[in-house]
């Protein structure tokens, strides 16, 4: 049966298990396939096209693998990738989306700031999100370098993470934004880090769980939900070193 088949999951690292974490909480019974690609991450500076080859490469190997569905958890890989998926493939793509529309509803201070990487703040995408969601909000966008790497490598805190954080949270803080974005998906894995800089009266807000309420609507509208009573189970795969990633992937997901 189609509906006993699995999801695919895909990042350009581990930071898409952030978005896994809800789609488990909200399908529990339905079996994952995550693909971290490791060897490739970040996917943030590179060309639009190599990004999209990636996608495809994943893509194929997880509908190799049976999946009847795939998310892609990934700000930039849904900018460079997710219409050419949709237009290919006979299955259907939830992509990510900048939480720019809640925040602008939830501003107080009429101050917004939206965290994430160079390409996703590039992405048409995004700007078509600011001009039909942002008319009269000041929304102030900060690239943040370095910290895909550092939830790649583990390390969710310590002197060198809150110096990161620092510096792309207190300008975002001294403007008066009282919601911050968390526009990629490793960036919920820093969140005590990046609430400490923005102080507890700002709001953060990320799009994990909106992305796994759209994948359990898509799947109940083609009649592919799971209807196992059984909580389903997790395989993950990579491009890099499985063998380094998984004590990472099991602090994560811990």
């Amino acid at each position: 049966m189609a509906s006993l088949a699995p999801v695919g999951v895909f990042d350009s690292g581990v930071g898409g298990l952030s978005v896994l974490r809800d789609l488990r909480r909200l399908m529990p019974a339905e079996d994952l396939i995550y693909y971290a690609d490791s060897a490739h991450c970040p996917y943030g500076g590179q060309p639009n096209a190599a990004i999209q080859a990636r996608a495809v490469a994943i893509t194929e190997e997880l509908l190799a693998a049976g999946c009847k569905m795939i998310v892609v958890a990934c700000n930039t890989a849904t900018i460079a990738a997710v219409e050419h998926l949709r237009a290919n493939y006979p299955v259907p793509f939830v992509g990510m989306e900048p939480a720019v529309k809640p925040a602008c509803a939830m501003t107080r201070t009429g101050v917004v700031g939206v965290l994430a990487t160079g390409a996703a703040l590039g992405g048409e995408k995004f700007h078509r999100l600011l001009a039909q969601h942002a008319a009269g909000v000041r929304v102030i966008t900060q690239p943040c370098p370095g910290l895909v790497e550092c939830v790649e490598a583990g390390d969710l805190k310590g002197a060198f993470v809150d110096e990161l954080v620092k510096r792309y949270v207190q300008p975002l803080a001294r403007a008066r934004a009282d919601v911050i974005v968390l526009g990629c998906t490793h960036y919920p894995f820093l969140r005590d880090a990046i609430q400490a800089v923005a102080g507890a009266q700002v709001q953060l807000i990320d799009t994990g769980e909106a992305v796994a309420r759209q994948a359990r609507r898509v799947l109940e509208r083609e009649e592919l939900l799971n209807p196992s009573a059984a909580d389903g189970g997790l395989e993950w795969r990579t491009s890099g070193d499985k063998a380094a990633l998984a004590p990472i992937v099991r602090s994560l997901l811990a």
